[in-house]
């Protein structure tokens, strides 16, 4: 279908943005009703004479809240309402309240934004440009279906060297997106297993699960992490973590959780552990923390990266380890499925890899984060009489928890931060059951897509519109 979607060259708001909201609100007021089929990101793109990276973004952020899903070798669709409603309600006030504002919004504390100014534009057109040379026909024939030698040796020298991941080339498999790799997953395992999840949690993952007909139970966690007590109790046999940087609570699994965790998965036949490593390359202080992959012995960690926080989202490719034994499994059952990502994208990639375009990238940003981490930390000082500060030192968010329960609920800090033009995120609408959720009101709040002067802007307008009365 043809979206006619109007863009203001002249607005302080980017495209993709622009045509976020559009669709969003064409979903909400029924103009685009469930199992719409929306046009790809290319076709949009050259329609409405943009980048299709804008256009990537865009349907990004709808994916992201759950109005579309992306559908392998079919495309974008709009999702039926009963899935959205599924997200609880705190996520959906919160989606009103956000659609409300978004013309008086002056910072957008977003925890799923990025620093896209400081993306290495000249160096990626150059990679591809050199990719294309001489007619390269070879780019255009299908290539190996895990995805191309090159890039996942690449994968493999950097997963060993900056993560500890002990696997070969072969073991990795790479694909369009996190959400994609996981449904290939689940047809490596096969249906009838129990998932558990941490909670809170990534919803994404959450909804993949569910949309999947998995029966998926949420464990409560401690300071530690994943509680292995509750995990055992739960029933499941596959657990879902994030133990370098758990999302959204900013928790370091400790080794000795780690320990516990990879007990429980030998001690049962088809017990497996996913380990998302979310953001695992951004870490301010002490050294980085090495993958639970790493320590296994037993062959029961499936581990899952992606370079959508560390490069761009556009950028699409994600990549799972899998343990030799569903390695196996997978030649045997999924092994006929080609590559979602083009071989174009895989070589371009490969060489930011390999010339060390990507370590020089990732050592830049660490620094660029880590003076914003410092700001948001600075600014935010004035708060700290009424809010506790978590999830500091590495990531792109931290978290403010109100010291006394009594002070404010979560949803009027998020109300009182919209009037002032301040857009903040509400811990309770990551947790799988919102209603369930006994945690103090806690705000999350992202900075990277931030400028300085941004997050000292938006930290004043907070710090008066929460004070004390």
């Amino acid at each position: 279908m043809e979206l006619l979607i109007p863009l203001d060259s002249k607005s302080r708001k980017p495209m993709y943005e622009q045509i976020y909201a559009h669709i969003r609100q064409e979903i909400r007021d029924g103009s685009l009703q469930a199992e719409d089929r929306l046009p790809s990101t290319r076709v949009l793109a050259e329609h409405l004479k943009v980048s299709r990276s804008t256009t990537q973004m865009a349907y990004e952020q709808l994916m992201a809240e759950g109005y579309i899903a992306s559908r392998p070798y079919r495309g974008y669709f709009v999702t039926r309402m009963e899935e959205l409603v599924e997200a609880g309600p705190q996520t959906e006030r919160e989606m009103e309240t956000s659609g409300e504002k978004d013309a008086d919004c002056l910072v957008d504390f977003s925890p799923r934004g990025i620093d896209l100014e400081s993306f290495p534009y000249n160096t990626w057109r150059k990679l591809s440009r050199n990719t294309l040379v001489d007619d390269n026909r070879e780019m255009f024939h299908s290539g190996n279906h895990q995805g191309e030698p090159g890039l996942r040796e690449a994968i493999r020298s950097y997963l060993h060297s900056a993560r500890g991941v002990n696997c070969s080339a072969d073991q990795i498999i790479v694909g369009a997106g996190s959400e994609y790799l996981l449904m290939l997953l689940s047809q490596v395992l096969g249906a009838g297993h129990r998932i558990a999840m941490e909670n809170p949690t990534y919803k994404q993952a959450y909804r993949v699960f569910s949309s999947l007909s998995y029966e998926v139970r949420a464990v409560e966690m401690d300071s530690f992490g994943m509680n292995p007590e509750l995990l055992e109790r739960s029933g499941a046999d596959v657990a879902y973590v994030m133990p370098s940087h758990q999302f959204p609570t900013g928790v370091i699994m400790p080794v000795a959780r780690r320990q516990e965790l990879l007990k429980w998965a030998a001690a049962g036949k088809e017990r497996y552990l996913i380990e998302d490593d979310y953001d695992s390359e951004f870490r301010y202080k002490g050294k980085p923390i090495p993958a639970l992959q790493g320590m296994d012995h037993s062959g029961r960690v499936i581990y899952l990266g992606t370079f959508s926080k560390c490069i761009a989202p556009a950028i699409r490719v994600s990549y799972l380890v899998l343990p030799k034994a569903l390695l196996k499994r997978y030649r045997e059952q999924c092994g006929f499925y080609a590559s979602t990502v083009s071989r174009i994208d895989q070589n371009i990639l490969y060489q930011f890899l390999a010339q060390g375009h990507f370590e020089r990238h990732l050592n830049r940003m660490r620094g660029i984060y880590k003076t914003k981490h410092d700001a948001i930390l600075a600014a935010i000082r004035p708060l700290e009489t009424r809010f506790t500060i978590g999830g500091e030192y590495a990531g792109i968010h931290i978290l403010l928890t109100c010291r006394e329960p009594w002070e404010a609920a979560e949803q009027e800090l998020i109300d009182l931060a919209a009037r002032a033009g301040v857009k903040v995120y509400g811990l309770s609408s990551y947790y799988i059951h919102p209603e369930h959720n006994s945690h103090p009101a806690t705000i999350v709040l992202g900075y990277a897509s931030l400028s300085e002067e941004q997050i000292r802007q938006g930290a004043e307008l907070l710090t008066e519109c929460w004070k004390q009365k």
